[in-house]
């Protein structure tokens, strides 16, 4: 009798442990209105969305996102989505890096409950003609060099947010353009939802993660750590009194160009909200950097603070 007592134990442990996997396993959706039908559901059973859109090939800087959405929502929705509209013509949009099934391992490794993955042809149809376009906020930093881009992510963002439905939705600092844009859209349009900015993560050396650093070559790994140096450096020459705007972006920009394989794109000082440019640094301030580190162009930002 004691040795079934104990088979019977372990039955029962075997079955408790399957049945919190099978509670924890991630669920994949495509359809956009499974989605919807999804959202809806857990909005009727009193469930509060957290929501974190990415483009894939996941990294540390998107699950940190990611822990910070777990604090935002009872249910964590991520979406994995390759977005054409924000890709111009002569950009990386076919090379950009995807691994599904790498991204659902490292989502599960966070709690992310649900991962909308839909396909592009079912975001925009053959007929799609519908965008949503702000008219002042992209038109500094990357908006001019990169036309259609924030309109791009404008308008799918809009979509995911009507798909999945969220009271809360992360997004990271590195990315500092797009987080201001999103937040005045947001706010424009009348969106009954937080927007939540997360820090920049960066690689022990300082470099921010992103998902284009798969594209460095060692050397130009190394290049692309002037980026961080022209932050730090920039900061470091505030502290000593440097005020003037031009002085501090032509320090960053030598100290970008130092180094082989760079070409800058903009070295920038502007108003942390409007973007607009300034003249002297009273107040905390962007400085906000695109540079090109052999065929990669990468960003980073910092608020500087006298």
């Amino acid at each position: 009798m004691w040795t079934n007592y104990v088979d019977i134990s372990k039955l029962i442990d075997y079955c408790q442990k399957f049945i919190l996997e099978a509670h924890i396993q991630i669920q994949i959706i495509k359809a956009i209105d499974q989605m919807q039908q999804e959202a809806k559901r857990l909005l009727q059973t009193g469930k509060a969305i957290a929501f974190v859109p990415t483009m894939g090939y996941l990294h540390e800087g998107h699950l940190a996102l990611m822990r910070e959405g777990r604090k935002h929502g009872d249910t964590l929705i991520i979406s994995i989505f390759v977005n054409p509209t924000q890709f111009g013509p002569a950009e990386d949009f076919q090379a950009y890096p995807r691994d599904l099934d790498r991204d659902v391992r490292l989502a599960e490794s966070v709690g992310v409950d649900i991962i909308f993955a839909p396909e592009a042809d079912a975001i925009y149809d053959k007929a799609y003609q519908t965008y949503v376009d702000l008219e002042i906020l992209p038109l500094h930093l990357c908006g001019p060099l990169r036309p259609r881009h924030f309109r791009g992510v404008a308008t799918v963002v809009t979509k995911l947010f009507n798909i999945v439905k969220p009271q809360a939705a992360i997004f990271g600092e590195k990315d500092y353009q797009q987080l201001v844009i999103i937040r005045r859209m947001v706010r424009d349009l009348n969106f009954d939802i937080r927007i939540i900015g997360v820090p920049i993560v960066r690689e022990p050396d300082g470099l921010a993660m992103s998902s284009r650093n798969t594209y460095l070559s060692e050397d130009e790994r190394r290049s692309a750590l002037s980026l961080f140096q022209a932050l730090q450096q920039a900061q470091k020459s505030l502290a000593q009194g440097m005020r003037d705007a031009r002085q501090l972006i032509s320090e960053a920009s030598e100290m970008i160009r130092s180094y082989p394989y760079t070409k800058i794109d903009y070295v920038a000082l502007c108003d942390p909200e409007t973007l607009e440019d300034v003249d002297r640094v009273e107040g905390p301030t962007l400085m906000a950097l695109a540079v090109w580190v052999g065929k990669t162009r990468l960003i980073d930002n910092a608020i500087l603070k006298p």
